[in-house]
């Protein structure tokens, strides 16, 4: 399994630059350091919904968190929230890659164990070399 990094927004969408206008909202498109994986995506929705304006990333994008304020004063709270967020989606996404990595062991472990003809098995498919 690839070895995850801490996400974190590097930016603002160059393409979609906050604007003022006659609505009464600021659409921000904030920028993430990479693609993330739809999983972390995911979490991430669910642990914004209690924000309020609205935030949101998609899932099949993963690139751009999107979110908007009624107040340009409140852009810089609204993003301290936001990266408070983030900062708790890497935490509880690196916590499930251990508990998976746990269960894998866990799971792998019972295979050796295994006696008799699952042991030989088990034996010639970890031996098997799946890289060409």
């Amino acid at each position: 399994m690839e070895k995850f990094t801490d996400i974190k927004i590097i930016g603002i969408d160059e393409k979609r630059l906050p604007k003022v206008r006659k609505e009464p909202y600021i659409d921000l498109f904030f920028q993430l350091s990479r693609q993330a994986p739809r999983a972390w995506c995911e979490d991430f929705n669910q642990l914004a919904k209690g924000l309020l304006p609205a935030v949101k990333i998609d899932p099949n994008a993963g690139v751009f968190i999107d979110a908007y304020v009624r107040n340009m004063d409140d852009i810089p709270v609204h993003f301290d929230n936001i990266k408070k967020k983030i900062l708790a989606c890497n935490e509880r996404y690196i916590e499930k890659i251990r508990q998976q990595e746990l269960a894998e062991a866990a799971s792998g472990a019972a295979l050796r164990a295994a006696g008799g003809e699952q042991a030989r098995l088990n034996s010639i498919i970890a031996a098997l070399k799946f890289d060409h």
